[in-house]
């Protein structure tokens, strides 16, 4: 019995083994491109990104049927959105002449601008919300329920 116990071990670990080393490593990108060049969907390209939002907020306006007396709502709504150049990603070389003592506060300080940024684009999208009528309300609620990934909100980290 006991041998029995160990070739079905010893089996089970070689299985293991050889399903280790059969994985064959994901190819790397060529040596030197950026993170964002490599992404071959263009998720970090700043605009294709903007372009992207531009079209969501056309057919978003387009689905509203805004009426002319809510044109100056939905300008500083959509002014609001707009990212600033201050919130733009920190510089990495910036960073690393950094003790970590000064990286810890300038992340904090960066956290706080984006605090203040959300809050910022939160008012304005309080305001433009209340310009609407309870029919838009609706078509506004539905249309930005999806979040990050689309219709259902299906966002998804893809590895490798």
């Amino acid at each position: 019995m006991k041998s029995a116990r160990h070739m079905f071990a010893a089996a089970l670990l070689a299985s293991l083994g050889l399903a280790a080393t059969a994985q064959t490593p994901a190819a790397a990108p060529p040596a030197g491109t950026p993170p964002a060049a490599s992404d071959s969907r263009g998720h970090h390209d700043p605009a294709r990104m903007q372009q992207r939002m531009q079209q969501r907020l056309a057919d978003l306006k387009q689905k509203l049927q805004l009426m002319p007396g809510q044109e100056g709502a939905w300008t500083a709504y959509t002014g609001a959105l707009q990212p600033s150049q201050q919130m733009q990603r920190p510089n990495r070389d910036e960073f690393a002449q950094l003790t970590t003592p000064q990286r810890i506060d300038r992340m904090r300080q960066l956290r706080a601008q984006r605090a203040a940024e959300m809050d910022r684009r939160g008012e304005a999208t309080k305001a433009f919300y209340a310009s609407l009528t309870p029919e838009q309300q609706k078509v506004f609620d539905s249309e930005t329920l999806r979040g990050p990934g689309g219709a259902g909100g299906h966002h998804r980290h893809h590895h490798g």
